[in-house]
């Protein structure tokens, strides 16, 4: 299988130029490896690198748009420096995507910042939520007609462990493979569910077949055991970028992770073509959104 992981020897948030190679690789679908750009936590900050950072009731620590603080435990002084500490890395991160790709800063679209210091491995989900499977990401309430989700992840664990990954095959060789079983897309099935309120918006065509190939992967354990794939442990003081609907993946391991999302209308890339919208609307031969 050929390399889905290009590594950058870069060790400054701001690169001074983009690189023509990065680009068309995190297009195509593979991952953009900074082994040697770590995001900095203070003495003061070490204190957040706990479970008890988050408030019990909520799954993840996140910080929205608008700098509101959501899923932390702590007094108000406590997350309000929490608070700092993870803008500080969205505007890291930003920083790190308006230099690499700077055709898309005056396009991407803002999502709300995660800081997740649970350990993955301990875990308790269904088949269809459970990440250590193999997929694509794909929200079933959420549909993206075609936006792309760009992930900047970094690696704080203070203890030196790794957030374990599993790359798999390029986004159109496992689309073949999956595209084949999936339910047709039902447009009265898509009213109601947005009538109902399941989902925000209209749900496509292309939303539909994204949930059947994220599901699709998800359930089938020969594909999960045997198709093409590398492990890759991320260790602390690392970054990594991937679009996240279209590098296959899985996390398998590891504690203290931070991850930015930008949203980007497919139209902005710089080769709309290698989009999954795009890989998709060849394969079935129609319109999908």
């Amino acid at each position: 299988m050929e390399s889905q992981i290009i590594e950058i020897d870069g060790r400054s948030w701001q690169p001074e130029s983009a690189n023509a190679e990065w680009i068309a690789g995190l297009e195509a679908g593979k991952v953009l490896y900074f082994p040697h750009l770590a995001f900095e936590v203070s003495e003061a900050e070490r204190r957040f690198l706990t479970p008890e950072a988050r408030d019990p009731k909520a799954r993840n620590i996140s910080l929205d748009a608008q700098g509101k603080l959501k899923g932390a435990a702590g007094d108000e002084l406590a997350q309000r420096e929490l608070a700092a500490m993870i803008g500080r890395f969205r505007a890291q991160a930003q920083t790190l995507v308006d230099a690499i790709l700077p055709r898309y800063s005056d396009a991407l679209r803002l999502a709300p910042t995660s800081y997740r210091p649970m350990q993955v491995e301990t875990r308790i989900q269904s088949v269809r939520a459970d990440d250590r499977r193999m997929h694509f990401d794909a929200f079933p309430t959420r549909p993206t007609h075609g936006e792309r989700i760009l992930r900047v992840f970094t690696n704080v664990n203070p203890e030196g462990v790794p957030r374990v990954w599993r790359i798999g095959e390029p986004f159109e060789t496992v689309a073949r493979r999956f595209l084949p079983r999936a339910k047709p897309y039902v447009r009265w099935q898509a009213k109601v569910l947005h009538a109902l309120h399941v989902t925000k918006s209209l749900r496509s065509e292309y939303d539909h077949l994204m949930g059947q190939l994220h599901d699709g992967m998800k359930a089938d354990a020969d594909y999960q055991r045997n198709g093409g794939q590398v492990t890759m442990p991320f260790p602390p003081g690392c970054v990594w970028i991937c679009y996240a609907d279209q590098a296959a993946h899985a996390v398998m391991s590891g504690q203290y992770m931070m991850e930015q999302t930008f949203h980007l209308p497919v139209a902005q890339q710089y080769d709309p073509e290698s989009s999954p919208l795009a890989i998709l609307t060849r394969l079935t031969g129609r319109k999908l959104v």
